[in-house]
């Protein structure tokens, strides 16, 4: 220990190594975690367990525990380190899966094969999206790395000189002071965009440090001696910092929402995830169907306009709409008779199976109010939340809720969230194939329920002109979706433009078209998600005339089938529903909207 010291003193980048090595002294030979061969982790697939007609349930499920595993252990969000093992493991999965006899494999394991690697490859090309974003945020971040590594050097179960460690700290307070002065002349800093990503970076970060913070303090005797203080400095630094580039930056002031900025992906990131969900269409062509529909929507409108005694005048009609909605305190019980209606019409048709069970157990809940801002309407699944005025309210956020949440655009989309939408899915989801609910795709998901209010329409369901409106207000909204979130993210649209578009042309109240964007861009979803509403439904429209208009298939089949399946995207719903086992080279080439769309 004296010699160890004193090399300490004398050099102490080598010190640090050769303690390094002593502490690693317990590890019996083991590697260091981050060090061993993620080959290492990936199961013998040539032996690979297979359940007749089960699909590669086994190996689906050693992959997302694997990779959950890994992201438990490799906390730090967005570290270089973390980011460099999960596309290590990825690339190793790519390897293995590629590598695996494919001849043998049935039509469920051939599924499950393609569902994999494709989300192996998806994951590796946002691995790299995020490198790339990272090297964006170096400016506003330049101790991003730093502050990673003392949670990285407690995974490896090191445990810190205390000295060392509060000069580390003190060090990295500085550097954001410095940051923080360099940028504030700087003309040339990075925009809002990468403000935001840097914010969520702090926050991620910050966590991270006081995890580490805790597990040491009160531990180690001398470790809140010298890391107590310094480390109050740097929670002070970051909370600065974060203010910093909120205030000066994003623009955003003290109390104020959060502006609605987004994080566009741009055109390759567009490609990126169009062939991750099968989709043989570009950004500008799936624009180009969306017209076409919008255009559908349009001519309805006026018809109903017309059946409602108003002309052709569309925003009449929906004002009228908006206008009829059930008083304080009525709204559960209207959306509970509409979610049994849609029962008994499904049932009555024998359109597809519902379990008893599927329909004694959905439960309601109301969306408070500041949820409301971001989810205007109800949202669903086998919990439906409710919106609607609170007494809470100020007098016109009372009118606003009560016009978004009518009866109209309710009975519109009770079933889109219920049944035959997103309930039953998850309880179909939740017992056919249940392992891929990891290849959850908003084309199968929002898509089916979508796809259930366009087959609704052609059978009747809507029974009066009103309705008819109710169910076109969201129809036609779906389509906007298409049109200004692709446009938002190929960057020829800001978020305000969205905002104008879908009050002018879809008829949205300010609050609620604001809501739909601050949803779309400033939330967790993915850029695609709200393409997957109407896309999703266009593909299924076609593969049922391919199907069971042709006499191919029942409806109840189809939609069982459809059901009992689980998630994928709907080229493979398609391939399944078919019954044709996919080749190993299986490029996307389903054109469900036509050559020339």
């Amino acid at each position: 220990m004296r010699l160890l010291r004193a090399v300490r003193t004398i050099c102490p980048w080598l010190a640090a190594m050769n303690l390094a090595a002593a502490e690693d002294a317990f590890r019996h030979g083991q590697p260091v975690p981050d060090e061993r061969p993620a080959a290492a982790y990936v199961p013998d697939l040539a032996g690979a367990t297979r359940r007749e007609g089960g699909g590669l349930r086994e190996v689906v499920e050693r992959y997302r525990e694997d990779r959950q595993a890994l992201l438990r252990f490799h906390s730090v969000s967005g570290s270089d380190l973390q980011l460099r093992r999960l596309l290590e493991f990825e690339e190793a999965w790519a390897k293995g899966l590629d590598s695996m006899s494919y001849g043998p494999l049935g039509l469920e394991e051939r599924l499950d094969w393609h569902l994999l690697r494709a989300e192996v490859r998806h994951e590796a090309g946002l691995l790299a999206r995020a490198r790339q974003r990272n090297t964006e945020m170096s400016a506003l971040l330049p101790f991003a790395e730093d502050l990673a590594g003392f949670q990285e050097s407690r995974r490896r179960l090191r445990r810190p000189d205390p000295a060392a460690a509060a000069a580390s700290l003190s060090r990295i307070a500085a550097a954001a002071d410095a940051a923080r002065k360099s940028l504030s002349g700087d003309a040339s800093k990075p925009g809002r965009i990468v403000a935001l990503r840097a914010i969520r970076r702090l926050g991620d970060l910050g966590r991270e440090l006081d995890d580490w913070f805790r597990f040491h303090d009160g531990y180690d005797p001398l470790f809140g001696w010298w890391v107590r203080e310094p480390k109050k400095r740097v929670d002070e630094a970051l909370r600065a910092h974060t203010r910093f580039l909120r205030e000066t930056v994003v623009g955003q002031k003290e109390g104020a929402d959060e502006p609605i900025v987004g994080d566009p992906i741009g055109a390759e990131g567009l490609r990126l995830d169009l062939e991750h969900e099968r989709i043989p269409y570009t950004p500008e062509q799936l624009i180009a169907i969306a017209e076409k529909e919008f255009a559908w929507c349009e001519a309805e409108w006026r018809k109903a306009a017309r059946d409602m005694g108003l002309g052709d005048d569309w925003k009449s009609a929906l004002e009228k709409v908006k206008q009829d909605h059930v008083a304080p305190g009525e709204q559960p019980a209207l959306i509970a008779d509409m979610a049994y209606e849609a029962v008994e019409f499904l049932v009555k048709r024998d359109l597809i199976t519902v379990p008893p069970h599927a329909i004694d157990t959905w439960r309601m809940s109301m969306m408070s109010p500041e949820r409301q801002k971001v989810n205007p309407f109800f949202l669903g699944g086998e919990v439906i939340q409710v919106s609607f005025p609170t007494d809470a309210m100020d007098h016109a956020g009372k009118l606003d809720s009560l016009r978004a949440n009518n009866r109209h655009f309710c009975r519109a989309t009770v079933h889109h969230e219920l049944i035959p939408g997103h309930h039953l899915q998850g309880w179909y989801a939740d017992r056919h194939h249940p392992h891929r609910q990891m290849f959850g795709t908003p084309f199968w998901v929002e898509g089916w329920a979508l796809w259930w209010e366009m087959h609704l329409w052609d059978l009747g369901f809507p029974l009066t002109p009103e309705n008819r409106a109710g169910m076109l207000f969201w129809r036609t909204h779906r389509c906007a979706r298409i049109i200004f979130s692709l446009n938002f993210h190929l960057g020829k649209w800001t978020p305000e433009q969205c905002i104008d578009f879908l009050e002018d042309r879809v008829g949205h109240d300010r609050h609620t078209a604001t809501g739909e964007v601050r949803r779309s861009f400033n939330g967790d979803y993915s850029p695609l998600y709200q393409v997957g509403y109407m896309m999703g439904a266009i593909q299924l429209r076609a593969l049922h005339r391919e199907l069971v208009a042709s006499g191919r298939m029942t409806e109840k089949r189809f939609h069982d089938s459809i059901l009992e399946g689980g998630m994928m995207p709907i080229e493979l719903v398609r391939t399944r529903l078919v019954g044709t086992p996919p080749p190993k080279d299986f490029p996307t080439s389903w054109r469900f909207a036509g050559e020339k769309p």
